[in-house]
């Protein structure tokens, strides 16, 4: 007992020291458990936090591949409406350039016809100029045969008073007897050839009513056809007149 009693008070001050340090020791556990699950709290918070970021970057990640997907459609969309804009506008082009060479055509058909037209004009102008001639040269020869029938007339009133002298000197020399036979014989073939005279007097007169038939009959024609030349020309210079309009105002057109 007097053992016990001495090593008790040893026992006390061991176990009020062993108490503190176990408590100490608690507290460190304590300490640091608290310690390791804040910091496991932390690594989970930072890991939450590192998954929340990630998955926001791939949300942000996705929606930014959606938008170009959605930026690559629209470019495409426009990519293929131009392409089938400029496809429109190749063959508006082409559709102008075909009109453009029909144009061209035409025009160059219209000068070839505008320069056929003037030939003509020209040619007609001078058949005009031929026919007005004619119709002076008929004229003329229309007055000529008026002078041939005057003429003629004198010719003619001529001869039938040389065949009534005749007739009175076969009178005169039958009263004469046998000394007026010569002078009889003379009027005799001054009579055949007054005879002869009247009736190449009367075809020449017949000739001359033919011929100014013949002549009167040109002279229509002539005048016929010389007014026939004339609006032949004035239409041909109207459509020639009209055509160069036609091209001026298609020249004018291709200009502007």
């Amino acid at each position: 007992m007097a053992g016990v009693a001495v090593v008790l008070p040893y026992l006390i001050e061991g176990a009020a020291l062993i108490v503190p340090i176990a408590l100490a020791a608690g507290a460190a556990a304590v300490w640091h458990k608290r310690t390791q699950t804040q910091a496991r709290d932390a690594a989970l918070a930072r890991d939450a936090a590192h998954a929340a970021a990630l998955a926001q970057a791939e949300a942000r990640h996705a929606a930014q591949q959606q938008e170009a997907a959605r930026e690559q459609g629209t470019l495409a969309a426009q990519i293929e409406s131009l392409r089938a804009e400029l496809a429109q506008r190749k063959s508006v082009a082409d559709a102008l350039e075909a009109a453009l060479e029909g144009e061209r055509a035409l025009r160059d058909e219209a000068m070839q016809r505008a320069g056929r037209i003037a030939s003509e004009a020209s040619r007609l102008k001078l058949m005009s100029s031929t026919f007005e001639r004619w119709h002076e040269q008929m004229i003329s020869l229309m007055a000529q045969n008026s002078d041939m029938h005057k003429k003629n007339h004198e010719l003619s009133s001529i001869v039938s008073h040389v065949l009534i002298v005749s007739l009175n000197a076969s009178i005169e020399a039958a009263r004469a007897g046998a000394a007026g036979r010569g002078f009889s014989i003379v009027a005799g073939e001054v009579r055949t050839l007054a005879t002869r005279s009247q009736e190449l007097s009367k075809s020449y007169r017949d000739s001359l009513n033919r011929n100014d038939l013949i002549t009167a009959a040109t002279f229509q024609d002539i005048q016929a056809g010389g007014k026939m030349i004339s609006a032949t020309l004035a239409s041909v210079e109207a459509s020639s007149q009209q055509l160069h309009a036609q091209l001026e105002a298609t020249r004018a057109g291709a200009q502007a």
